[in-house]
């Protein structure tokens, strides 16, 4: 799992992604501003930046500039914006980030994102003054597909429930109904090492309406947790 850097203004933001991120396992650091990102960047090195462009105080262009002129630029980063246009996503990948997600941020595109970042090395540094500055104008989704076997989440289906299982239906129907669905979300939560995104867009449910479902049901989140998450 990585450690990821998340700056954002909005706390709605900040919090929606830990969120998500955290979920996939992965262990979050937060910032409001430029200023903060400065002292997570001085006290550790994460293994990926996701960075707003507008901010209040100092705008991440210019924060990713100044880590790319301090040598600092040794992560990948995924700049984000709510106003963005092409050429602010050229822009950005000017100065050394790898991608560019545009606001409101779906979940298949961060992850999708993400997952592909994390498998690139680190940027490449930037050409000696006078070389013209290699400018990569792709978007997330037209990265080219990485392998699968370097992909860090793509885990493999646990053995811990069987696909097929036997149901007594000598019972009354809500019960049966229980049981069923009981065991099915068990096992689709065995299968994705407890990842609730990973099972809202496998069994087509809104992670909200996932979650009351599971706790109706008396499903044990605990037990289906990464040994890693948080």
């Amino acid at each position: 799992m990585a450690t990821i850097l998340v700056v954002d203004d909005e706390l709605g933001i900040r919090a929606l992604l830990s969120e998500i991120l955290s979920d996939e396992g992965h262990t979050i650091e937060m910032a409001e501003n430029a200023a903060q990102a400065r002292a997570v960047r001085e006290r550790m090195r994460p293994d990926l930046v996701l960075l707003d462009i507008w901010m209040p105080d100092v705008d991440g262009i210019t924060l990713l500039k100044e880590w790319g002129g301090a040598g600092l630029l040794t992560m990948p980063v995924i700049m984000m914006s709510g106003h963005g246009t092409i050429d602010t996503a050229v822009e950005a990948t000017k100065f050394g980030a790898i991608a560019f997600l545009e606001k409101p941020i779906t979940l298949q595109k961060l992850l999708r994102a993400v997952e592909q970042s994390l498998v690139k090395v680190a940027p490449r540094p930037a050409p000696p003054v006078g070389v013209s500055t290699y400018m990569r104008s792709e978007m997330p989704a037209q990265y080219p597909a990485p392998s699968l076997g370097l992909m860090p989440q793509m885990a493999q289906p646990t053995m811990g429930l069987a696909s097929e299982q036997s149901f007594e239906l000598d019972r009354p129907l809500r019960e049966a109904r229980d049981a069923f669905e009981k065991s099915y979300f068990e096992f689709h939560l065995s299968k994705e090492n407890g990842s609730m995104t990973r099972v809202a867009e496998k069994t087509g449910l809104e992670r909200t309406h996932l979650y009351r479902k599971l706790k109706q049901l008396g499903v044990d989140l605990s037990r289906n947790k990464r040994g890693g998450g948080i």
